[in-house]
C-alpha cells in the first residue's frame, strides 16, 4: 500500500535525538525520504538504522547549524539531487544557560541566538526555493511556551524562541499566496534530554514522549494541511493564531 508521504523529501534538523529523532522516524514510516541534519554522527547513524528497520530511507547530514555556509551548501546539494524539498522541520535548538541575565556571558548568548534563530533564518533563505518547487511545501518550526512567558533565568532561550516565532510568522505572511504553508509547533514539557538539563528535579515519567508529540507534527507536514501562520499547542491540542494564552 502506498504511504501518504511517498516521494516526499523531508529535511529535519536536530534529528539525532528527542523530538527531531521521533519526527524523522514518524515521517519516514509514512514514506518520506528523510534528510536528517544534526551535529552528532552517532545519533544520526542510530536514526538511520531505525528508519531502515521500518523500511524507510534517509540521507545523513552531520552539520552544525552554526555553519551557515554549510546550510547553503546543503541547499545546493538538495537542489542537485532532488530538485526540491517538500517538508522542512526546524527542530534543532539549545537551552543555553539557566541563570540571571546579568550572569550570562556574551558567548553563551550568541550561541543560543545562533542555533535557535540565525540558523532557522538561513534555512528559510536556502530552502524556500526548494519548497517552492514542491506542489505542497510544508514547514514546521518547534517553539516553546518560554517565548511568551518570559520565564526568569531562561533569558537567552526565551528571547530566541520569541524571535523565532516572529521570524516564522513573517515568513508565513510572505508566502501566504504560494504553495508553502508555514506553522509553529509548541510541544510543551516533553521527555527530552534538553528538558532534563533545564529542570533536573522533574520526574521525566510524568511527561509525554517525543514520539507522542511527533504524531501531531506529521499532519502539519502533509500536502492536505492548508493552515499557515498558525501555532499548534500540543498540551491543549489547539491550533491558534499567534501566541497561546498565558
Amino acid at each position: 500500500m502506498t504511504q501518504p508521504l511517498t516521494s516526499r523529501i523531508a529535511l529535519v534538523t536536530g534529528a539525532s535525538r528527542g523530538i527531531g529523532y521521533a519526527t524523522a522516524r514518524a515521517l519516514a514510516k509514512r514514506g518520506a525520504h528523510i534528510v536528517a541534519v544534526a551535529r552528532t554522527q552517532g545519533g544520526l547513524e542510530e536514526l538511520d538504522d531505525e528508519i531502515r528497520k521500518d523500511g524507510g530511507q534517509a540521507t545523513l547530514v552531520p552539520l552544525s547549524l552554526t555553519d551557515c555556509d554549510g546550510i547553503a551548501r546543503l541547499g545546493a546539494a538538495l537542489h542537485e539531487r532532488h530538485g526540491k524539498i517538500d517538508i522542512l522541520v526546524g527542530n534543532a535548538g539549545i537551552a543555553g544557560p539557566s541563570s540571571p541575565l546579568g550572569h550570562v556571558d556574551l558567548k553563551s548568548w550568541n550561541d543560543v541566538l545562533s542555533i535557535n534563530v540565525t540558523a532557522n533564518f538561513q534555512l528559510i533563505r536556502c530552502m524556500e526555493p526548494l519548497l517552492k518547487k514542491s506542489d505542497a511545501g510544508r514547514a514546521v518550526f518547534v517553539t516553546s511556551g518560554a517565548a511568551n512567558k518570559a520565564t526568569a533565568y531562561l533569558g537567552p532561550y526565551a528571547t530566541s524562541k520569541a524571535a523565532l516565532e516572529t521570524l516564522v510568522r513573517v515568513w508565513a505572511n510572505e508566502t501566504a499566496s504560494t504553495n508553502i504553508r508555514v506553522n509553529l509547533f509548541n510541544p510543551g514539557p516533553i521527555r527530552t534530554r534538553m528538558r532534563a538539563s533545564v529542570f533536573p528535579g522533574e520526574d521525566p515519567m510524568t511527561l509525554d514522549t517525543p514520539e507522542q508529540a511527533a504524531e501531531f507534527i506529521v499532519p502539519m507536514c502533509a500536502a492536505d494541511w492548508t493552515e499557515t501562520g498558525k501555532f499548534y499547542d500540543y498540551k491543549t491540542r489547539t491550533l491558534m493564531s499567534f501566541h497561546p494564552p498565558t
